[in-house]
């Protein structure tokens, strides 16, 4: 009877816990749906250009680079 009565109780734990709504928990598939479309922007921006991200980038750290 102890056992079941820890089982219930572990069980309605775990539940509340899963099912609360806690304010300070956050919106994980939201985060998740964020990162997924900033990595998808990214490569929308890279593939096309990336010829140009390349040079431009030489460009800078040779000109830092070279002093002048």
């Amino acid at each position: 009877m102890r056992a079941l009565a820890w089982l219930l109780t572990t069980t309605a734990a775990v539940a509340a816990r899963l099912w609360d709504d806690d304010p300070e928990r956050g919106d994980v598939p939201g985060w998740v749906m964020i990162t997924v479309m900033t990595a998808a922007l990214v490569l929308a921006i890279l593939v096309p250009f990336r010829e140009a991200i390349v040079s431009a980038v030489q460009n800078a750290l040779a000109s830092v680079t070279s002093g002048g």
